[in-house]
């Protein structure tokens, strides 16, 4: 349960990024991103970089919006990728390094990951002596990498554990016995989602357990994604001098990491009106949004995201079920409760969804997909970078 002065701290630090004034210009529904609290967020990325010496990356399976590139590319070396779409992105849009990684690729695939990578990361010694032979008589200098399992991790939804046992993800110590690494440049892995540097600390010390005889002869370490860097209890300490040890330990190793929510933590909000309320045993308040549609991870973590404003079901005067927009009886955000009653028209609005939200939405139900602005404190008004309608839903069908 969230605690009342988390949540005044919350909505404080929201309005102060996200002002009222900017809320009632916008349509809904809409995601709302701000260039100031991404900035703030790159700065202290960027002070993680200095200190150490390590190289960030913007994974793009958190966010991918073209339009906030220029501010994190004046921080950040660069991004990674999951496949030959978001690497096409990456470096047409970001123009910076370029780090892919796929559980396996397609030889079409492939060819095409090739042509906008500069680091191709591979799951299995079977995918790169697949393709090795392409990526050794390409055009440009590519380095390669291996991704392997550290053999532990805290994740506590399985849903988000790549670790856990039957992962697809990663070579164990056995898989390279015998195995003639020419031409492996580095090592990849990834075992934290959400998560503070003690948590690190004790990965690296799996991963080192079960791979550090091979960390010599590599010209680089990924330590991979989920470092929540910029959540105010991070220990931003503790993970620079974990990084400046290891990189002592290993004569200067250069040492990656790739985050994705720490970029934009807190750095975006979704605005939804209500359309209607109803009462069936509870009030309920009809959205003009959708969980299952525009906010996924709602029902896949699950989590309940927080509204500004509102308190926990029964905390305040007046409790409703926000209902999503689709025909699944399960569209549901959660139980929140106002102190005052909802009437349609009132804007709500959800924080930290920036992250894993408009790259995941969908279109079930022919529900119309969010709008995307951006806005700044400088301007006293916010920019609208997308609008979707029938045309974005009919390409993906036909």
């Amino acid at each position: 349960m969230t605690s009342p002065t988390r949540t005044k701290t919350l909505d404080r630090q929201t309005l102060a990024d996200f002002p009222l004034d900017i809320i009632r210009q916008v349509q809904t529904p809409c995601y709302l991103i701000s260039e100031d609290a991404v900035r703030r967020n790159c700065e202290l990325l960027d002070t993680v970089q200095q200190r150490t010496g390590a190289k960030i990356l913007l994974a793009l399976k958190a966010f991918a919006l073209p339009a906030l590139f220029p501010i994190i590319r004046s921080y950040l070396h660069g991004v990674c990728a999951s496949g030959p779409i978001e690497a096409q992105l990456g470096r047409e849009e970001f123009g910076r390094e370029v780090h892919t990684y796929a559980p396996a690729y397609t030889a079409n695939q492939m060819e095409r990951v090739i042509s906008y990578s500069d680091h191709i990361l591979f799951n299995s010694i079977r995918q790169w002596q697949t393709h090795r032979h392409a990526i050794d008589t390409a055009e440009r200098d590519i380095e390669v990498g291996l991704r392997v399992n550290p053999g532990h991790a805290e994740v506590e939804v399985d849903l988000y554990n790549p670790c856990q046992p039957g992962s697809r993800f990663g070579l164990g110590p056995e898989d390279l016995q015998g195995v003639d690494l020419s031409g492996i440049s580095g090592l990849h892995f990834h075992a934290l989602c959400e998560q503070n540097a003690d948590v690190l600390v004790r990965v690296l010390d799996h991963f080192e357990r079960r791979f550090g005889n091979y960390i010599d002869k590599m010209q680089w370490i990924n330590f991979g994604g989920g470092h929540h860097i910029t959540r105010a209890d991070y220990d931003v300490d503790l993970l620079c001098e974990t990084i400046i040890d290891f990189r002592r330990r290993y004569n200067n190793i250069p040492v990656y990491l790739e985050p994705g929510e720490a970029v934009v933590l807190n750095g975006g909000v979704f605005v939804t009106s209500v359309v209607d309320t109803m009462y069936n045993g509870m009030d309920i308040a009809i959205l003009d949004s959708s969980a299952e549609t525009h906010m996924p991870d709602v029902l896949a973590m699950p989590y309940r995201p927080h509204i500004v404003g509102s308190g926990q079901a029964g905390e305040l005067m007046h409790t409703y079920r926000l209902g999503g927009i689709s025909c699944l009886a399960g569209d549901v955000v959660g139980d929140y409760s106002f102190p005052a009653p909802l009437e349609p028209g009132r804007k709500l609005v959800l924080t930290d969804m920036a992250l894993y939200s408009f790259v995941k939405n969908n279109t079930f139900n022919g529900v119309e997909l969010p709008s995307i602005y951006t806005c700044s404190l400088e301007n006293s008004a916010p920019t609208l970078i997308k609008s979707f309608g029938y045309e974005d839903y009919r390409i993906r069908i036909a």
